[in-house]
């Protein structure tokens, strides 16, 4: 055998290996379990109410998928396992096989979709500020020489790095590993303002210590779809997730779950976001979709 064939076969055993890894259907069926990724701290989309126990508007979507794997697959008591991520483990740990899917709070964008596949678009967000009324933070312009927070492998992180260059605003910009932890850097003085997703800095606002001292500020920075992430290459699992998604969308029990989420008191506060959806969301509804951030 030349060297040119067996090069070849090596790569066709890759390309075999690579496709098995990534049908997930095939994986959760011999193993028995589907194991979901889920947000400590991404209120009110993927967060926890108590120990062990994940809540909120994307993992409901996640127990949708969940349900017709289980029915795809003839499995009614496959087992469901929880795996908390971050903004900077997300994607790695699906890649990897650790997580089958994840529903936060994560923007579809055509930088994570080389490593990635998207599920169809279930919210539309954009980069603002969660400030202390007394900070009298207003817009991006009040940041100049000013140190802001934002958290760790989040698209937001690089929107306000570029703005702050672009700018010349000459502000610091430090990390947190999650949301919570950037909250925290804001709280104990140590950054004026969190730059985020607006409706994350809500929820985050909602339940925080003492709502009253905060507000969200500033113009939103570019439109953010979000949308549940899947293995790359695995067209039977997208088309599964997006036929629930589609579903649920056709028949209005996506509108219902949103009212639940964002226009009634959630956990653990009993806090009424009052949000309503917003034009972008309200189209893909009608036509659904998951094209990228632009």
């Amino acid at each position: 055998m030349t060297k040119r064939t067996l090069i070849a076969a090596a790569l066709l055993v890759a390309g075999f290996t690579a496709a098995a890894s990534a049908d997930t259907l095939k994986k959760v069926a011999d193993s028995g379990k589907i194991t979901v990724a889920y947000r400590e701290s991404s209120v009110p989309f993927s967060y926890i109410e108590g120990p062990g126990k994940p809540i909120g508007f994307s993992m409901d979507i996640a127990s949708a998928v969940v349900s017709k794997v289980r029915t795809t697959l003839n499995k009614p008591l496959l087992e469901v396992e929880y795996q908390s991520v971050t903004s900077q483990n997300r994607i790695p740990l699906l890649v990897n096989g650790t997580v089958d899917l994840e529903c936060g709070s994560t923007t579809n964008n055509s930088t994570r979709a080389k490593d990635v596949t998207f599920a169809i678009n279930h919210f539309y967000t954009g980069t603002r500020l969660l400030a202390k009324k007394s900070s009298r933070i207003r817009n991006y312009d009040d940041l100049g020489g000013k140190t802001v927070a934002s958290t760790t492998g989040t698209t937001n992180a690089q929107v306000i790095r570029k703005y702050n260059a672009d700018k010349n605003l000459g502000m610091q910009l430090v990390l947190g590993k999650d949301h919570s932890d950037s909250l925290l850097l804001v709280e104990s003085d140590r950054a004026v303002a969190f730059a985020m997703d607006d409706i994350l800095l809500f929820g985050l606002m909602a339940n925080a210590r003492n709502p009253a001292e905060w507000e969200v500020v500033g113009d939103a920075l570019q439109v953010e779809p979000y949308a549940c992430m899947v293995r790359k290459d695995d067209p039977k699992f997208q088309a599964l997730v997006n036929g629930v998604i589609a579903d649920m969308m056709k028949s209005g029990e996506f509108s219902k779950l949103y009212s639940k989420w964002f226009m009634s008191p959630i956990p653990p506060k009993g806090i009424n976001l009052n949000l309503p959806m917003n034009a972008e969301l309200i189209q893909n509804i009608k036509t659904p979709n998951n094209s990228p951030a632009l």
